[in-house]
């Protein structure tokens, strides 16, 4: 079981987190949690795009059971 807390954040980020939690089906703090996976992420490596982040933690998520098999460039037919 995950335990939350409650902060305070500006007004205006918590409109974004909100107008972005639509669009991406998730609740406010799923949102900001989000933020902050990918935040803490490209903080961690700071080399990488953000965009590439974001999306191998969406992948990351996905079950495995939805995952497409790799299959190296070579051996497509």
């Amino acid at each position: 079981m995950t335990s939350s807390t409650s902060i305070r954040i500006d007004q205006k980020l918590y409109n974004q987190a909100r107008q972005d939690a639509a669009a991406e089906h998730r609740t406010i703090a799923g949102q900001v949690e989000y933020w902050a996976k990918v935040g803490r992420a490209a903080l961690d490596n700071p080399d990488l795009p953000v965009s590439f982040i974001a999306e191998s933690l969406a992948s990351m998520a996905e079950p495995r059971a939805d995952a497409t098999a790799f299959v190296p460039r070579s051996r497509r037919a």
